[in-house]
């Protein structure tokens, strides 16, 4: 429970089950079955059980439902003519016992392999820590939490971190258990924060679980703490990009959670002062910092940590060969940060352009051959950088602030967004740009918790339209992101910054049978958008197929008691996103 994944905490226990599937799944406890769901994504087959204290059992990727609700779920399936499919229950409906068969475990939907994915929620659907109530005797737990890994990063435009504006990383040493220390002290000046990369584990099992706990103390008073003993969804499970350090976890694919409540984050797990977590170093002071990391079982482990309070330089180390210089730059939350190579130990200022306005921006420090120039953006965007020796200024491409907490519209002469008041965390300094029939809408490692409506303005007429639609491209792969047209303008709804082009399908999608023992079984391809729907005939006859996603798969199921007889001719109708049909003829 809680461990911390992109887009998601993980809510409850997944229970293995020794790498197979169609394990007999018992009721947790008295109560009725109020909702199940067939679906070929992220539950996959999925059942719930309500009991009489208000709380209701999820059981996840389930591969068979048993009992008269499988008998009414398949009934429900040929009047609806459709695999996926949610059905809800009065109490009367279907009551179970503690200890009834409900299902057979499987590994449908998002699943990664076979196990039972079980969860514990309230009325409010909050997703609770079901180690809370104890009494999993299968669960040993004598081993104390890991640390990884800890940061230190500068959160005002003064701070620095070994004398830098940046987030710099550390090798805690140590055990489990023992505890874990960083050898050197930490010089630090200003507002910074702290960031831990850790994982628990049980007993005998390799698998890396989130922590329970943490609680932090500076000089013996405390800064800050969260516990999870609950996570709100599926709203509030997606705040965890807030929680985490979501930029660094998409470029160099390491989570760090962050030991501050950031703008933005409304989870209610927290407990802090007016700080909110966030440490003020000043100098010439020693900042003693002890976090404590527990598992739901109260098994510790100490991490120990010094700051210095060191004021910030101006003039680091310098190197003696100076070449042409080069500019950079990059946003850190408000902050403009430019940096330019290869500067002369007397460096120039930069000068930051927008209209007839400039603004003379002096060094805030030097590192090496470097040197850096830091601008709070909430003053104004500049369209431009200008520095000596450069022979273009370059633009600057952030080309508005959005804040968040209400709806905001952009548009210029390539798109337009609209924001919804919780599609951003905090304000977002926009990119926008196009270059070769692409659209690109912000940096894609920027976390995103609404859907963004985006209407696209082609610079070119598309004639296809019926088979063209929008695509997110990420390492030269296309996802459809789908869309409606208005004349030359196509909008789509999307949960994604990053690059978009618009792509005509006119492919249909196809499927080879792949095995008829016990049943029929096909495998699906298509080019582009994917596979959309899907219908099977014999004999003029529907009959009922389950879609697997993740590999590709349709098949008949055995306890199908509905549907005809798989012999005679048959038909097999397949649609994908775009529109595209190809029919499949038969005879079996």
């Amino acid at each position: 429970m809680g461990e911390l994944r992109p887009n998601h905490f993980h809510g409850g226990l997944d229970i293995k089950t020794n790498g197979g599937v169609d394990l007999p799944v018992y009721a947790a406890a008295d109560g009725y079955i109020s909702r199940m769901k067939q679906s070929s994504f992220g539950y996959g087959n999925v059942l719930y059980i309500t009991h009489p204290n208000g709380l209701t059992t999820v059981y996840g990727h389930l591969n068979h439902f048993r009992g008269p609700v499988a008998q009414e779920m398949l009934r429900r399936q040929y009047e609806k003519r459709s695999y996926e499919l949610e059905l809800f229950f009065e109490p009367n409906q279907f009551p179970v016992k503690r200890g009834d068969i409900v299902a057979l475990s499987g590994n449908t939907g998002g699943s990664a392999g076979p196990h039972l994915h079980w969860e514990v929620r309230d009325a409010k659907d909050n997703q609770l820590n079901p180690l809370q109530w104890g009494g999993f005797s299968e669960i040993q737990d004598h081993v104390a939490p890991t640390v990884v890994g800890m940061a230190v990063e500068p959160l005002s435009i003064d701070a620095r971190v070994q004398g830098r504006f940046e987030k710099r990383l550390f090798t805690p040493v140590g055990k489990a258990g023992t505890g874990f220390s960083v050898a050197d002290t930490i010089p630090a000046y200003g507002t910074v924060g702290l960031l831990l990369q850790a994982f628990d584990r049980f007993d005998n099992a390799w698998n890396k679980n989130g922590l329970y706990k943490v609680d932090v103390q500076v000089n013996g008073q405390p800064l800050y703490g969260h516990v999870i003993n609950g996570i709100g969804f599926p709203d509030e499970t997606r705040v965890v990009n807030q929680h985490i350090d979501y930029e660094y976890l998409m470029s160099a694919r390491r989570t760090f959670e962050k030991l501050w409540v950031d703008d933005g984050n409304d989870l209610p797990i927290y407990h802090t002062g007016p700080s909110k977590g966030k440490l003020r170093v000043e100098p010439g002071k020693i900042y003693d910092v002890e976090m404590r990391l527990q598992d739901a079982y109260g098994n510790t482990t100490p991490l120990h940590v010094v700051l210095r309070g060191v004021p910030a330089d101006y003039w680091q180390t310098r190197s003696a060969t100076v070449r042409k210089p080069t500019l950079r730059y990059d946003v850190l939350r408000n902050i403009l940060r430019v940096t330019v190579d290869d500067t002369t130990r007397q460096a120039p200022n930069l000068t930051l352009l927008r209209g007839d306005r400039q603004l003379q921006l002096k060094p805030s420090y030097t590192d090496q051959s470097r040197t850096v120039y830091l601008y709070d953006l909430r003053a104004g965007l500049p369209e431009y950088l200008r520095f000596p020796g450069i022979a273009n200024d370059q633009r600057f491409d952030r080309v508005a602030a959005i804040p968040a907490g209400e709806e905001q519209l952009f548009a210029n002469n390539l798109v337009n967004v609209i924001f919804a008041p919780r599609t951003n965390y905090d304000t977002l300094y926009l990119q926008t740009g196009f270059k070769d029939k692409t659209w690109t809408i912000q940096n894609p490692r920027t976390p995103i918790q609404h859907a963004m409506r985006v209407t696209l303005k082609p610079a070119e007429p598309v004639t296809d339209k019926a088979h063209a639609a929008a695509y997110l491209i990420r390492g030269g792969t296309a996802s459809w992101a789908g869309g409606q047209w208005d004349g030359e303008l196509l909008s789509f709804n999307t949960r994604n910054y990053g690059q978009f082009r618009i792509l005509t399908d006119t492919i249909p999608p196809s499927a080879r049978l792949i095995s008829r023992a016990g049943g029929l079984v096909f495998k699906v391809s298509d080019n582009l958008s994917g596979l959309a729907s899907y219908q099977l005939e014999i004999g003029g006859r529907f009959r009922l197929l389950r879609y697997e996603n993740k590999n590709a798969t349709l098949f008949t199921e055995r306890g199908d008691t509905l549907g005809p007889a798989l012999r005679g001719p048959a038909r097999l109708r397949l649609t994908d996103q775009a529109g595209n049909e190809r029919v499949i003829n038969l005879q079996l």
